[in-house]
């Protein structure tokens, strides 16, 4: 339960403090595109283990990730990584988590449900 409050508050820093220190251009396309407003906590809770820990992601989730975008997705991970908060990651290997994550979800998305 204790990591579920440290996920919170790293989504609640993630989608304000962030905003703060991100460049223009991130700012910009999430503003633009409304990407805060997509997806519920739940979901962006799901998606932000699945991509700065590790965790997974569920199908309704992977669903709403899809909606949100792949141009939002991209964003927000790029204004995240640039929190200091997060300066400890290596963005190449987080980018690389959003990527799979991202095929992932849009795999799992277009694929065809099993028969009832």
């Amino acid at each position: 339960m204790a990591s579920l409050n440290v996920y919170s508050i790293l989504v609640f820093l993630f989608l304000t403090c962030g905003a703060v220190m991100a460049t223009k251009e991130n700012n910009q396309i999430i503003k633009e595109n409304n990407c805060e407003t997509k997806m519920g906590l739940p979901c962006v809770l799901e998606a932000f283990t699945s991509i700065f820990n590790t965790g997974s992601i569920s199908n309704k989730c992977c669903g709403k990730l899809v909606v949100l975008g792949k141009v939002c997705r991209s964003a927000l991970v790029k204004r995240t990584l640039e929190n200091p908060l997060f300066k400890y990651l290596n963005p190449a290997t987080i980018i690389a988590k959003s990527i799979q994550t991202w095929n992932n979800c849009l795999a799992l998305i277009d694929s065809p449900s099993p028969s009832a």
